[in-house]
């Protein structure tokens, strides 16, 4: 209808919450450290409705620090609330400037909430005619929907906004009126806003209760009709579920006028939209906007020049506008004459282009190269093999100089690719990507950011030239040859210039020895593991695979038999009835946001000492995963190239320094379960004159804290080449080492491993199954016997508040914005990773070390032997028979003095037909 009124009335501090904890785990932040997380995702959240809803009056509400009437009646609301992320609380000026940028009212009124002012507006606005949608993901907006009012609860994760009237909301809690919800809520109470409810009562239950006796002030009218422990505390709490009900009841009398024309989005301010979007960092957010802006005031004079700051042209402009020089090396005689003066520089920059992002399977399109900003030189190739390692031999020799050193944006990828083409690069390397990874450990490092971030520069988008992911994606052959020049010669020009910016800030941070003497010559090292790759035995996999289908078979019907019924074990919805239902196995399950039954890991744990089948369906779990994710796919793995399967090493995606792999994940074959290790026999060595080789490091992350935290007892206890957990058992039950019992070994064992990841003794009485006092006393014990670590503990703690970040023995840092936070619990998981970052990151350089020195030495022996894998503390070799002592004693020489401790470092070595047997 073209006259409807439609207002949106946001919910400002439920939005605001719900983008900031939506990317806690990778927030947004800009140069200047802010994290705009918050402010993103609000208003991307305002752009959606701007675009796709078309509003004709808007208004966002806001709480206010005043207390509301609520909190004089229940002194306990809301009481059990953190105190708000200081990131979080520094964003909320930011979303007031951008909304007051784009003249939209701002609500709010002392002494009463958001959700207040937003159901007060609502109603008068229905008498006025008006179509209103509260936008907010907080469902206690449900008493309030009409035919005139819904709920808009905006878009997710690719899901589409979701629209609650009437229907939705009483189908949804199987009541008759929106209304009724508020009685739901009375009944269930709220955990976040602290409001109690009656204990015992959940959501199935009180919907069901309402849905029989309408409200609750007839239901407590009729409790002589309930039964049981029900009835009991519906007559014990009753007065407690009336004022459950009031703080559950959003007002509709807010002493606040609906006025329609201050509801109209005014002519938002382009200047000061400009200045904020600029100093918030927002370029392409921004882009999207004033895009989104131009095509609603056609008439207007909106060219991007005039929209943008000066930063933000140089983002629409790019490669179009932005000064350079760019060369087609399209003949032999041009390729011969770069090559030429390739060899005249002590360092370049290089990039491939590829037909995809596997280098296993890949075929080379072009290859561009720079060695001065704004320049840059792009070498077409055939599509055929051998013409394209014909025309990459003219390059061959600069490539393989060990004297010029190479620069490249995740360069790793690109020597894989030439590898196949004949060309083993050599020489010094500079990766833009691991040096930026050094700097800022949990940020992203893909090139775009990075360009953006130091030299304020939008490169072109591959999605541009080929298309997005998925099936209509097109091929880098498929681009026309100017297009693909000017992108490739742009990646090559623009890495330059990056590692330009990058180098000096490695020497100001004190990482730059790390990432010369470390970081840098891993890469060929896991170059060479990765084209190596291991042999499997897909004939064992697939037996493996008939023996599990017919144990998940037998497992499904015991599962059916102890449920008393069939259902789809996989569904969690179908699951969670089962359990929690049907079986009854917990007072007060747990619930996912969608509303369901949690049926996660750490609740059928808890639920495994109620009932067997809750045990039999995390082993039921376990297997179909292991079938599915290993069994069944590492065999499609296998290269058609070689037979073999070559998996990815990452050097920048784990925070704390470790290596990860994918395609496949190596890192994650289960070795804690019989039937997981299996998968290991499937890992094979290369022909009949070969063997597999394993070396361990034993304890090595401990011996890492014995080093560290200097305690004697810890560090006397590896000099004597005693068993650590027996040890500590001994020094924490106060026993001889010969009375310590498995109980105690195991006790002790877990305090070990648990104290690295900062255990508390909630956590430890979770997994080993006794009381919390019993685990209080054990981690007292525990600090009292072993003193330094304690103090090593609260000295890594204590520098990290002060420094914002802690250091390896190498000095890779982690660094830790929410050390020194408000809120308990983001400050404690700050705090854990305070104590864990230097052992696990010194842990992590140690056998990158180990791995260097180790490949170096089998190269110049250029022995047969290959190093194949490296999974957590473990490096596998394809060992030549004739050369599995020498690699023995090798290997153990490089991985026990790769980093010198003050305690012993044992490395456990063992050979075997497979994986399994060498392990």
């Amino acid at each position: 209808m073209e006259n409807e009124k439609k207002l949106f009335l946001l919910d400002a501090m439920a939005l605001i919450y719900r983008a900031y904890f939506a990317m806690s785990r990778n927030p947004q932040i800009n140069s200047k450290g802010l994290n705009t997380s918050a402010i993103l995702g609000f208003a991307n959240t305002l752009l959606e409705i701007l675009k796709h809803e078309n509003p004709t009056h808007i208004g966002v509400a806001f709480d206010t620090m005043a207390p509301t009437q609520r909190h004089e009646d229940f002194a306990e609301y809301k009481a059990n609330r953190e105190k708000m992320p200081e990131d979080l609380a520094a964003a909320i000026p930011y979303v007031k400037e951008l909304l007051d940028a784009l003249n939209i009212p701002v609500l709010l009124l002392d002494g009463y909430e958001a959700d207040d002012i937003i159901g007060t507006l609502a109603k008068k606005a229905e008498k006025k005619g008006f179509i209103t949608y509260m936008m907010t993901p907080d469902k206690d907006f449900g008493q309030l929907v009409s035919d005139k009012i819904f709920m808009y609860k905006p878009s997710r994760n690719g899901k589409p906004a979701e629209i609650w009237g009437p229907k939705e909301v009483c189908e949804r809690y199987g009541i008759e009126r929106p209304e009724q919800f508020i009685d739901i809520l009375g009944l269930w109470g709220d955990a976040v806003d602290n409001i109690p409810g009656v204990p015992g009562i959940g959501e199935k239950t009180a919907a069901k209760l309402i849905a029989q006796f309408g409200s609750i002030e007839n239901l407590l009218k009729n409790t002589h009709q309930l039964k049981g422990k029900l009835r009991e505390n519906l007559e014990k709490y009753a007065d407690q579920a009336l004022q459950s009900k009031q703080l559950a009841t959003i007002l509709t009398d807010v002493p606040l006028p609906f006025e329609p024309e201050k509801l109209k989005m005014g002519a938002p301010d382009h200047e000061a939209l400009k200045k904020l979007f600029e100093e918030l960092e927002f370029r392409t957010f921004a882009k999207r906007f004033f895009t989104w802006l131009s095509l609603q005031q056609p008439q207007g004079n909106y060219e991007q020049g005039e929209l943008f700051p000066v930063s933000e042209e140089v983002e629409i402009k790019t490669i179009h506008t932005t000064p350079h020089t760019y060369h087609l090396i399209d003949t032999p005689e041009k390729a011969r004459m770069l090559a030429g003066e390739l060899k005249k520089q002590k360092a370049f920059c290089f990039d491939t282009e590829t037909t995809g992002l596997d280098p296993d399977k890949a075929e080379i399109v072009g290859i561009s190269f720079s060695w001065k900003a704004h320049e840059a030189y792009y070498v077409p190739l055939s599509d055929n093999y051998h013409r394209a390692t014909q025309q990459l031999a003219v390059f061959k020799e600069v490539l393989e100089n060990e004297k010029i050193e190479k620069t490249g944006q995740n360069i790793k990828f690109d020597i894989s690719i030439l590898r196949w083409y004949d060309i083993v690069v050599k020489g010094p390397l500079f990766d833009t990507m691991i040096a930026h990874y050094l700097l800022e450990p949990d940020r992203r490092h893909n090139m775009d950011y990075l360009a953006e971030t130091y030299l304020n520069y939008k490169p072109v988008s591959i999605e541009s030239l080929i298309g997005k992911k998925g099936k209509k994606q097109g091929s880098m052959r498929d681009v026309p040859l100017e297009e693909i020049k000017e992108y490739a010669a742009e990646d090559a020009d623009i890495t330059w210039q990056l590692r330009k910016v990058l180098e000096p800030k490695l020497k100001e941070t004190g990482t730059e020895k790390l990432f010369f003497e470390t970081e840098m010559p891993l890469v060929p090292v896991l170059a060479s593991m990765e084209a190596e790759g291991v042999k499997l035995d897909t004939e064992t996999l697939a037996r493996f695979s008939e023996e599990l289908t017919i144990e998940i078979a037998l497992m499904e019907k015991e599962i059916y038999e102890m449920a008393g019924m069939e259902f789809n074990i996989a569904s969690p919805k179908q699951l969670g009835e089962v359990l929690f239902d049907r079986l009854q196995l917990s007072g007060k399950p747990k619930k996912t946001k969608t509303g369901q039954y949690s049926t996660s890991e750490d609740v059928l744990t808890k639920l495994a000492y109620r009932h067997p089948i809750a045990e039999k369906i995390l082993e039921y779990r376990s297997l179909t995963k292991l079938k599915s994710t290993y069994v069944d796919a590492l065999p499609k793995l296998v290269s058609q190239r070689d037979g073999r399967i070559h998996t990815s090493y990452n050097q920048a995606v784990a925070a704390t320094g470790r290596l990860s792999s994918n395609n496949p994940n190596l890192q994650n074959i289960p070795i804690r379960t019989e039937r997981g290790r299996e998968i290991r026999k499937a890992f094979v060595p290369r022909n009949k004159e070969y063997i597999l080789l394993a070396a361990d490091y034993s304890q090595i992350e401990l011996r890492i804290i014995a080093h560290l935290s200097r305690d004697e007892g810890m560090m006397e206890a590896f000099r004597k080449g005693l068993d650590i957990h027996t040890a500590t058992a001994a020094r924490v039950y106060g026993v001889p080492v010969d009375q310590v019992t498995r109980e105690m070994r195991r006790h002790a064992k877990t305090v070990n491993f648990g104290i690295i990841y900062g255990i508390s003794a909630f956590g430890l009485s979770e997994r080993l199954k006794i009381p919390r006092r019993e685990a209080a006393e054990i981690i007292k014990n525990y600090f009292e016997k072993y003193p330094g670590i304690r103090q090593y503990m609260d000295n890594t703690i204590a520098f990290a508040r002060e420094h914002g970040y802690v250091e390896t023995i190498l000095g890779r840092r982690r660094y830790l914005k929410d050390i020194n936070s408000a809120n308990s619990v983001v400050r404690s998981y700050a705090e854990r990773n305070a104590i864990n970052a230097p052992v696990q990151g010194s842990s992590a350089d140690m056998i990158k070390i180990a791995m260097i020195r180790i490949f170096d030495e089998m190269q110049k022996k250029q022995m047969k032997s290959k190093m194949i894998l490296q999974v957590h503390d473990e490096l596998v070799f394809d060992a030549h028979k004739e050369e599995v002592e020498m690699l023995k004693q090798l290997v153990e020489d490089k991985m026990k003095n790769a980093l010198p401790l003050d305690v012993p470092v044992i490395v456990d070595i063992n050979t075997g037909n497979n994986w399994l047997e060498a392990h």
